[in-house]
């Protein structure tokens, strides 16, 4: 934030300041918002979008304010403006919200910040944007003078009949423009959007996952077939474009549940660092990039795709909100990254792998979700799932029995005659047994502690016994060859 002029004149008797909300009071778009929560509430009203469009941004507007409730407290608000307003109000400074969001939604926020004596918004019949805001502020205000403040480049022509300008988050080129036409009073500059926050959005660390595409090859014994490991490495980069597409619909359309969460809360959109308009953006970009990469590769490993995006949607817009349904998805979506691993070498598939994995991943999610559960009072219930706190205590035994189950196939798995015709000692595999037991065992006492990161996957890449047992098993497979 810069002070380019300080205003010289008393509160009493400066012209009333108007407010913008989305993008200026807020780091986000109540409108863009509300429609990606209507779209997770009820995927099928998307069909009356193109109608309600065609009937004006207003009337769109309004219908979808009618479907979707907005909890201001939650919204990312600018905190250096805020605290500009709360000043000036102060000083007795008579401050409008001034927005073209729907009338409902401004004036929950109004509410909620206790800092305006006025609002003026879009209705079913008019929307409130750019000239017609202009005049609603005209009308409003008798025509007298009035400060503004804004953000984007269709607030020029406000500005240019405004006594004074208060220009918030806004590009040079919008701040150019508005010092072309009007007095600055104050800058609020946009907070800078670092490459992390970006790579925090698409959840980079979370293309670790897709290593699973490499098992197939390991237990295939093909890690020296330069073929192999080049189809896996377009694999790798299918499958984690893909993924980062979900993830990013994921945290889109979740941001209220977010915003309620601890830790979930600082997520790039939810906390407002980047703003959801290039989430929208970044998602075809990232489908796009994926087919890319998966078309050089077996039209098998293209089915798997579209299997595993399509389940991820369906997890991300409804079944992630019911119980056990949104587990057993999250071990599925596991399983069908060694699935398409397979395919895109083109090695057959082994049913003890796929057992062993559908138990570990199912014991995994559950993991998860007892983490999540873990800080909640018994009856709370987690807000976007399908659980309450008493929960926590069954979804604890069926993850255990889960983790074990998945050693005992692995036990199987190892007198199978597919294992001993590739090892010269399959005998020494049994040593895998108890190296897996302590893992899981291990994890679930962190769990029961509370030294469990929302996601299992982080809290291994820090844990230095599960590294350990990684390397214990990966030395025991090759001792064992």
């Amino acid at each position: 934030m810069s002070e380019i002029e300080p205003s010289p004149v008393a509160a009493a008797t400066e012209p009333p300041l108007y407010v913008d909300l989305d993008g200026t009071l807020t780091h986000s778009d109540l409108l863009l918002e509300s429609l990606l929560a209507l779209i997770r509430n009820n995927p099928l009203s998307a069909l009356l979008l193109p109608d309600w469009l065609m009937k004006g941004r207003a009337f769109l507007k309004a219908e979808v304010a009618r479907r979707v409730q907005v909890d201001a407290a939650l919204l990312p608000y600018n905190r250096p403006l805020l605290e500009y307003l709360q000043a000036e109000r102060a000083r007795g400074r008579r401050i409008v919200l001034a927005t073209a969001s729907t009338r409902e939604y401004a004036q929950r926020v109004a509410n909620h910040l206790g800092l305006f004596d006025d609002v003026i918004a879009s209705n079913k019949h008019e929307n409130l944007a750019g000239p017609a805001k202009l005049q609603a502020i005209a009308e409003h205000n008798g025509g007298a003078p009035f400060d503004y403040a804004g953000n984007e480049t269709r607030d020029v022509p406000i500005w240019s009949r405004a006594h004074a300008a208060v220009v918030v988050n806004a590009n040079d080129r919008t701040l150019a423009a508005a010092s072309r036409v009007a007095k600055i009073h104050r800058v609020f500059d946009a907070p800078d959007i670092a490459l992390g926050d970006y790579a925090k959005a698409i959840r980079a660390h979370q293309w670790l996952k897709n290593l699973l595409l490499a098992v197939p090859l390991l237990t295939a014994h093909q890690w020296a077939n330069s073929a192999s490991i080049g189809a896996l490495v377009f694999a790798f980069l299918s499958f984690s474009l893909c993924a980062s597409a979900v993830y990013l619909f994921n945290d889109l359309t979740d941001l209220p549940s977010d915003r309620q969460h601890p830790r979930k809360r600082m997520r790039p959109f939810a906390a407002g660092r980047v703003p959801p308009l290039h989430g929208l953006v970044m998602i075809p970009l990232a489908l796009l990039s994926a087919f890319l990469f998966a078309l050089p590769l077996p039209r098998e490993f293209l089915l798997a795709l579209l299997v595993y995006f399509g389940l991820s949607a369906a997890y991300s817009l409804g079944l992630k909100r019911i119980a056990l349904v949104d587990v057993i998805t999250l071990a599925t979506l596991y399983t069908i990254r060694i699935i398409a691993g397979a395919a895109a070498i083109d090695v057959p598939l082994s049913f003890w792998l796929l057992a062993f994995s559908v138990f570990l991943f199912f014991s995994l999610a559950l993991l998860k979700r007892c983490t999540e559960l873990g800080p909640l009072p018994q009856a709370h219930v987690a807000a976007g799932r399908g659980y309450q706190g008493s929960d926590a205590a069954y979804l604890r035994i069926m993850g255990i029995a889960g983790g074990y189950m998945a050693v005992l196939v692995f036990a199987l798995f190892i007198n199978s005659p597919e294992i001993t015709e590739r090892y010269n000692q399959p005998q020494l595999l049994w040593f895998s047994c108890p190296a897996l037991l302590y893992w899981i065992t291990h994890l679930w006492i962190n769990e029961g502690r509370g030294r469990m990161h929302d996601d299992p996957l982080i809290f291994a890449l820090k844990d230095i016994p599960s590294h350990v047992v990684l390397l214990t098993m990966v030395a025991i497979v090759f001792i064992a060859l």
